[in-house]
């Protein structure tokens, strides 16, 4: 039973898992928009917000705990300097996730995931 168990293990060891969604989430921040499956999409949503957040409190603790999660440094310093700004004023909901229905080859559940405003 899997009770009080959160997260999905996407069917990757954890360390796999871990880095991919580390580097889904730079990328995510860097280009603000991502093409993927449902389920990668709701998890790389729970780590990008987390990190928006810490772009908001800008301090250099919160920088470099953002540097721990992110893979590319120029990617840190836009969400500090840039994203930590955009949303200032709003309190969470940072991302959107659009359905967009079965993919061709396997039929997983695709989705958009992008920044909001």
């Amino acid at each position: 039973m899997r009770h009080q168990l959160s997260g999905r293990k996407l069917g990757r060891p954890t360390g796999h898992r871990l880095l991919m969604l580390r580097t889904m989430a730079t990328d995510l921040l860097r280009n603000e928009r991502m093409k993927t499956t449902d389920s990668k999409a709701k998890e790389v949503r729970k780590m990008a917000e987390k990190i928006i957040t810490l772009g908001k409190k800008g301090s250099l603790h919160h920088r470099r705990q953002a540097a721990g999660l992110l893979t590319d440094e120029a990617v840190v310093k836009k969400v500090f300097d840039e994203l930590g700004d955009r949303y200032q004023d709003r309190n969470g909901g940072y991302t959107r996730i659009t359905k967009l229905g079965p993919r061709k080859g396997d039929a997983s559940e695709m989705a958009i995931l992008e920044l909001v405003e």
